[in-house]
């Protein structure tokens, strides 16, 4: 691994992009340092129907319920919104009664739900080349890709991820042909909040920083 750090947005505490009351640091992408042609080549592409709405649509939701909707209201919220109509959960088995409580909720609000779990079609891990030693926490294999060819299949409007492991969710994304919204990040260990392991790496947590 190198030693040399190419600064960028994650290396910055001004975050004048956003407040617009600070100084840019050095290696701000806003300055000089960003790329002009790059930046033009993104902001022509909300020009496509479809990513317009999209934008348009989840500014409003932010803008009109900002700290006032969890995030389940404001994917049903947004949802509306888009005028989608059928929703595909993509859903971890350990996480089917989450799953099966939002669908329930998804259709109070009129909405079409099909979902699929991870482990549909019941294919063994050395099926595909996954070691037989990573059985022991699971005998069948995750499917991401599965997942998202059936949601095609079923012609979804709106597809949402619910705790696929890191890499299988990776997968999903890949072959979703719907857009995708991300409603539940899995962690096992802290009980599906991630962002626990950042609040507390400079202190309880420390370990997670591997070598200083």
């Amino acid at each position: 691994m190198s030693d040399k750090i190419t600064r960028s947005c994650i290396d910055c505490g001004m975050v004048n992009c956003d407040v617009g009351n600070k100084a840019y640091p050095n290696f701000c992408l806003t300055t000089e340092n960003g790329d002009p042609e790059l930046m033009d080549a993104a902001i022509k592409e909300y020009d496509d129907e479809e990513n317009k709405r999209i934008m348009l649509n989840a500014a409003e939701v932010e803008y009109e319920f900002y700290c006032k909707m969890t995030r389940v209201e404001e994917t049903i919220e947004f949802a509306k919104r888009m005028n989608y109509h059928k929703l595909g959960i993509a859903t971890c088995v350990g996480l089917i009664n989450e799953s099966r409580t939002l669908a329930q909720i998804l259709r109070s609000h009129g909405f079409d739900v099909f979902g699929v779990a991870c482990k549909a079609g019941a294919v063994e891990k050395t099926e595909v080349g996954i070691p037989e030693e990573c059985k022991a926490v699971g005998v069948n294999m995750c499917n991401p890709i599965h997942q998202a060819m059936r949601l095609n299949k079923e012609e979804t409007d709106l597809n949402i991820l619910m705790g696929l492991c890191v890499g299988h969710d990776s997968l999903f994304y890949k072959y979703s042909k719907a857009p995708v919204t991300t409603l539940v990040v899995k962690d096992r260990v802290l009980g599906h909040n991630p962002a626990a392991a950042l609040y507390t790496a400079n202190s309880y947590y420390g370990k997670i920083k591997g070598k200083q």
